[in-house]
């Protein structure tokens, strides 16, 4: 039987409270500034849209998310029903993308989508690395596979997928060509193993899932000067990059802090696609793997 998500690890590496206490639309103006934001809500703020938010359960309280966010059903097992609680990582990705500002709060790309959120049983320890589970092959849809179709069937048309693992599954793939071809954006996180031994001697990362499959759009992280992360892997599943240095974030139940990693970057992404405007490319890294070229169908990937 699966061991809930498969490996699937929040691809976030760290989240801190600040030392200063600024006003929290000073600490992320850099961010909206990166993405072109307020330029982009002269046409749309996201409203009609729907987002889903796959990831641990998103707090519906949190006041910049309150009355816009629908919780789903939990999407760890199709048979065994647990009780979700709001989780930290779930909460700040949906606070990048859609918080509203109330009271002078935390704005999001797009502060006037809905949030569809989809329970994981996602491992938020940033320290945490699992490797794919042999007997996980067997198993008919995985977790990612059930959350996807019923975002799609909910009428979600972005998902949003800050997660990842080193296994593909067959499930997941026919998942994601389903969504595809109902028209939905699909974007996903590309992983933190920029700066791991394997990168270090092969000039690449290895491939994180679901960004590594075919029509899923990979985002890489990028710091204030928009130079790639250190950590942000670095391979062909790499199609645009987003903000994930230092950007602030919305915290479970109330408050802000800081996140690194490309958890951030893909949820900035995902917000910003009801704008449908033009996002950043990523410079590769001198010797890397040349992020941003395109896929050569999985050919790049360790499993």
């Amino acid at each position: 039987m699966l061991t809930v998500v498969r490996a699937l690890v929040a691809a976030l590496l760290l989240l801190q409270t600040p030392a200063h206490a600024a006003p929290i639309r000073d600490r992320q103006q850099w961010v909206l500034d990166a993405l072109n934001v307020e330029q982009a809500w002269r046409t749309t703020k996201g409203a009609g849209v729907t987002v889903a938010v796959i990831d641990s359960a998103v707090d519906p309280d949190v006041k910049e998310l309150r009355g816009r966010v629908t919780v789903g059903p939990d999407m760890s097992s199709g048979a065994v029903r647990r009780e979700v609680t709001p989780g930290r990582h779930g909460t700040a990705m949906a606070g990048l993308i859609a918080a509203s500002g109330a009271d002078d709060g935390y704005v999001g790309v797009a502060p006037e989508v809905r949030v569809l959120s989809l329970p994981l049983a996602v491992a938020e320890d940033p320290d945490r690395v699992d490797p794919p589970l042999a007997d996980d092959r067997a198993v008919i849809e995985s977790p990612l596979a059930r959350a996807l179709r019923y975002a799609v069937n909910q009428g979600a048309q972005v998902v949003s997928m800050s997660i990842g693992t080193y296994g593909a599954h067959r499930s997941e793939r026919e998942a994601v060509s389903y969504a595809l071809g109902k028209g939905v954006v699909l974007v996903a996180a590309v992983g933190n193993d920029g700066k791991t031994e394997y990168a270090r001697e092969n000039g690449t990362s290895y491939w994180s899932f679901p960004a590594g499959y075919p029509g899923v759009i990979g985002v890489a992280a990028v710091d204030k000067q928009r130079r790639v992360a250190s950590y942000s892997s670095d391979n062909l599943s790499v199609l645009v990059a987003a903000p994930g240095s230092g950007v602030p974030v919305v915290r479970r139940g109330s408050g802000y802090e800081l996140s690194e990693g490309t958890s951030s970057a893909a949820a900035l992404v995902s917000g910003r696609r009801p704008h449908q405007g033009a996002l950043p490319r990523p410079a590769a890294r001198p010797g890397g793997a040349g992020a941003g070229r395109g896929r050569e169908g999985q050919a790049g990937r360790r499993l």
